[in-house]
């Protein structure tokens, strides 16, 4: 595959290594102060930047008719224009809030916990996430899809962030110095506790879900999840 990449920092940078050890190319770069490469070489792009850039790139490729995989969390208030700009524009388009392939398996256990959790009302379900102190948003874009998932099979009708009310599931959200991403689920009541967690050891995680997510899109139209990648 030629990839653009829309977004060149650590994330940016670990996907390209190991794109090219996967065979494919780099034919453009991005970040908020530069642009390398010709991006109309691209046959599909993978956009890891910030919230405050991540609609313009996605529209751009969009219109170039350039599939698009997207990382970048913090900019979901606006999904559904994007949704409806990729159909309009028969595009091509992958979000996910995590590409790592341990945690979209976390998402399906975490959803499967929820379910069967569900007749217990003695459990209160709560959320913890920690990030590295870098990361720009809270809570992370995957302990909000670990809420989304959780909500259909509770009570409550929204999440919370570090604060508790009848009609939220609790996010706590922390920030630790190299902490690359962590994430618990707990169900506690009076007598005990049942948690799943998730730990993720580097980057590298995240960068090969995006690859094997944008080699599963390339040669696709419409909009697809993670679930659709993996079979799940």
């Amino acid at each position: 595959m030629k990839i653009a990449l829309l977004g060149y920092g650590k994330m940016g940078k670990t996907i390209a290594n190991m794109a090219i050890e996967r065979g494919h190319e780099i034919v453009y770069k991005s970040s908020a102060s530069t642009q390398i490469g010709n991006f109309k070489q691209a046959q599909i792009a993978i956009e890891f930047s910030t919230p405050e850039a991540a609609i313009g790139n996605i529209t751009k490729c969009f219109n170039a008719q350039i599939p698009v995989v997207s990382g970048t969390t913090g900019w979901l208030d606006q999904k559904k224009i994007i949704e409806e700009a990729c159909l309009n524009s028969n595009g091509s388009f992958i979000y996910a809030s995590n590409f790592s392939i341990g945690v979209n398996l976390f998402f399906n256990l975490n959803e499967h916990l929820a379910k069967l959790m569900k007749p217990w009302s003695e459990y209160q379900v709560s959320i913890e996430e920690i990030h590295h102190t870098e990361k720009k948003d809270a809570p992370s874009g995957t302990a909000i899809t670990l809420a989304q998932d959780i909500l259909p099979h509770t009570d409550k009708n929204t999440w919370s962030l570090n604060h508790t009310t009848p009609d939220a599931v609790e996010i706590k959200s922390s920030r630790e110095a190299d902490v690359k991403g962590t994430h618990s689920v707990a169900f506690t009541s009076k007598i005990d506790t049942i948690t799943i967690n998730h730990q993720a050891h580097s980057r590298e995680g995240f960068a090969m879900g995006a690859i094997i997510a944008a080699e599963f899109l390339i040669d696709k139209k419409g909009i697809f999840t993670m679930k659709d990648v993996l079979g799940l």
